[in-house]
């Protein structure tokens, strides 16, 4: 069984490598606090030491404006669930150009959350061979589900994850209702562990294993 840490990304390298066409998509999934954007990092700099043109986007480049997202309340984790991102604007700036028939011409954001302003990137041409690799909550949506190459599903209990998220804020273990009761939405509608090419429990940072496949 697959348990270093450095085994794992290596493992998941040679299954992202071994993939058909050019470009890939790859997306990281899970829990706030599961460790997404590390372990998607990670995951880059070892596709990097193996010769491969990486490009790293996150869907929290992509939330929709303020007023958008809090429109059913600032307590709603209906609104959470469905109005945080901007899915039409993530696939054309992203995944399409990464896609069949792709340019390849992406955009590696639309929005600045902390000053709620749209942005208008200047955009980028990715290489042939180039990996698009994604990290972000809500990846196995319907919009999304069938636009990933491979998908990683990190899997970490609730509690681990809320003392991450403290640990990382600043704050007691304590995860606002809005946000855990809004992923909650998400894995009873999509089941992101059942959808995903490979499941990581990555509830041990330094030990993680490779659960599925």
């Amino acid at each position: 069984m697959t348990t270093t840490r450095e085994a794992v990304l290596a493992a998941v390298a040679d299954l992202v490598l071994g993939l058909p066409g050019r470009p890939v998509r790859v997306g990281v999934d899970g829990l706030d606090g599961a460790g997404k954007t590390w372990f998607a990092d990670e995951l880059a700099a070892v596709l990097r030491d193996l010769g491969r043109e990486v490009v790293r986007v996150s869907v929290d480049d992509f939330h929709r404006p303020r007023a958008q997202r809090y429109a059913r309340g600032s307590s709603s984790p209906e609104g959470f669930y469905l109005d945080s991102y901007e899915y039409d604007r993530f696939r054309a700036d992203v995944l399409d150009p990464f896609g069949p028939g792709g340019d390849r011409v992406y955009r590696s954001a639309a929005h600045d959350v902390a000053t709620d302003a749209v942005l208008d990137v200047e955009p980028r041409i990715a290489g042939l061979d180039a990996i698009l690799l994604v990290d972000g909550i809500f990846l196995h949506r319907e919009e999304l589900r069938d636009h990933w190459d491979l998908s990683v599903y990190l899997d970490v209990p609730r509690s681990v994850t809320a003392a991450r998220m403290a640990l990382r804020d600043g704050g007691a273990p304590d995860v606002d209702a809005r946000y855990v009761e809004g992923q909650r939405i998400y894995h009873r509608a999509c089941d992101p562990a059942g959808r995903a090419s490979v499941v990581v429990d990555n509830s041990d940072l330094a030990r993680p294993v490779i659960v599925r496949p």
